[in-house]
């Protein structure tokens, strides 16, 4: 590609050396002559606009082995006059951003197609740095890394987290206007969060639990999809017990107070999530080839109902049958 943009940066090229030369005789005129102190910075703004024009109507050309051209003229003018904060040279940074979105964009998902995941990183690093609001980019190297993991390479994991988080922020934000590569935005808010529940489950059960809370709130397939509430329901006992530690160690054998009426209200609100979460999965594996994962989910759910239930299992089944049809709590 760049072969073909050799023509245009050569004549750039001479263009700027003959201005060079000409401001030269200009400067060195107006040392003698005051009276025109104004005529270097006239050239500088007639050359702008001359290529201002030139990318304006390569961009639309409605050919697009001409559109390309505009993105070379793009880069020179931004080398040039990058700080100006001119509508026109908003416009240019726009398109370039645009552009190079689109080219990296291009070159993640061939990589990520042909599974070369190191080489989706290369190119994706330097992409997100450049541009840290490169949705696309972010997106692929958290599903590349969540597929390794899956493969049982976890060695992305750690840096995808951020990214996850990164992405995740930008549709919390509403500044992502186009989800690619996703099909909709709330495609990419289930898949996004339950990467990072997943990447962060055995560290951060906190996190893990609110990511996979998301996930399955999300209108995307985490919404019926069993592993997402198993998930949800094993970060929010991880989360229980470390709140029952802290409970008993500031409240044990204590007289009340609002801090520990508090305290206790949000853990058996937990409990409440713990068993719905696991009632839904056992509820979502409903297909013959699941019946092996449904009995051993199953026999968690009746431990932590019986617990909860003083060692009746009276009313499981009810729930268990009519769990999907109420909301989340």
């Amino acid at each position: 590609m760049n072969k073909n943009f050799l023509p245009t940066r050569l004549y750039l090229f001479l263009l700027s050396s003959c201005f060079v030369l000409s401001l030269t005789g200009t400067v060195s005129a107006q040392t003698s002559d005051p009276r025109n102190p104004t005529m270097a910075s006239g050239y500088l703004d007639a050359e702008k606009e001359t290529l201002y024009a030139r990318f304006n109507d390569y961009k639309r050309n409605p050919n697009p082995d001409q559109q390309r051209f505009a993105y070379p003229i793009a880069k020179d003018y931004l080398r040039r006059w990058g700080g100006d904060n001119s509508p026109e040279t908003k416009e240019v940074r726009r398109f370039v951003i645009e552009y190079e979105r689109a080219m990296h964009g291009r070159d993640l998902l061939i990589a990520y197609e042909a599974k070369q995941y190191a080489k989706v990183f290369e190119i994706g690093r330097p992409a997100v740095k450049t541009d840290p609001d490169d949705f696309n980019a972010l997106s692929l190297m958290v599903e590349t890394a969540y597929d390794n993991s899956v493969a049982g390479r976890p060695g992305f994991n750690s840096e995808a987290t951020d990214y996850a988080r990164r992405a995740i922020k930008l549709l919390e934000d509403g500044k992502v206007t186009k989800a690619d590569p996703f099909k909709s935005v709330e495609i990419a808010r289930g898949f996004l969060n339950f990467a990072l529940g997943s990447f962060v489950k055995d560290e951060n059960a906190v996190e893990a639990a609110a990511a996979f809370g998301k996930a399955v709130r999300a209108d995307s397939p985490y919404r019926t999809d069993p592993l997402a509430y198993l998930r949800l329901g094993g970060a929010v006992l991880k989360e229980f017990a470390q709140l029952s530690t802290e409970y008993n160690e500031k409240f044990g054998g204590k007289q009340s107070s609002p801090e520990q009426a508090a305290m206790l209200k949000r853990i058996n609100h937990m409990v409440e999530q713990i068993i719905d979460s696991y009632a839904r999965a056992v509820a979502l594996n409903n297909k013959p080839e699941q019946k092996d994962a449904r009995e051993k989910i199953l026999a968690q759910l009746t431990a932590l109902y019986k617990n909860v239930h003083n060692g009746s299992d009276a009313g499981l089944d009810e729930l268990i049958a009519t769990v999907l049809t109420k909301p989340i709590p």
